[in-house]
Formats: C-alpha cells, structure tokens, sequence
C-alpha cells in the first residue's frame, strides 16, 4: 500500500494515494460519458450524477476543479441547447446548436487533457 505524507500535519497516511487514483478515474469516466453522449444522450445526465454524488469526497483536492467543470460544462449546455431548441423555428437555432456541442467537445477535451496530466482546471 502507498503512503503519503500529509503536509498539514506531518502524519503519514496510508490510503490516501490510492483514494486519489480512484477519484481521478471517476472524472476519467465522467469525461467518457460526456463524450459518449453524442451518440447516447442519456450518458451525459449519468456523468453528471457521478459528479454530484462524489462532488464531497474530492473537495479541497485538485480534482475538485474538474468536477466543477464537468458540472457546469453539463448546465450551460444544457442552457444553450434550450435556447437552440427554442430559436429552430427562426433557423439561428441551428448555429446555436452547433456552436453548443463544439463548445461541449472542447470542454472534455481540454478536461480530459488537464486530468492526463495531473493539472488542475482552474490555475490560480
């Protein structure tokens, strides 16, 4: 079993890398589903339940950052989408459309990458 060393108290931890791992591979799998819902749309709602279920076991951790961001990449999608149904019937729906999941595609992308490389979303 890893060990890791916590900072604040100076008191090795055991455990605590392998919680790291495995919350790393939930956002992992959220990315997957956001991605897969192109094709199957109800994997986006299920990514987005994952989030909110582990929302507490990642807080004050670097990974906090990408459940923040898979979450709000969910809303204001979810947002943009509405307001692209609603404007279809004077055809700037389309755009709206197409610029929501070019948007979401950059989201994931840009999510997953940080991730791959132990980043945070959000730099300070």
């Amino acid at each position: 079993m890893n060990k890791n060393v916590n900072e604040k108290d100076g008191v090795v931890i055991e455990g605590e890398v392998e919680e790291e791992q495995s919350l790393k591979t939930i956002a992992t799998v959220v990315y997957a589903l956001q991605a897969v819902s192109f094709f199957i749309g109800i994997t986006f709602i299920a990514g987005v339940i994952v989030n909110y279920m582990k929302k507490t076991a990642v807080e004050g951790t670097w990974l906090e950052s990408h459940f923040r961001w898979q979450i709000r990449t969910f809303w204001f999608s979810v947002l943009w989408s509405i307001i692209g149904f609603v404007l279809v019937f004077v055809l700037i729906g389309y755009l709206v459309l197409a610029v929501d999941a070019l948007w979401v595609i950059y989201r994931i992308a840009r999510g997953w990458l940080n991730l791959s490389e132990g980043k945070a979303m959000y730099q300070e």
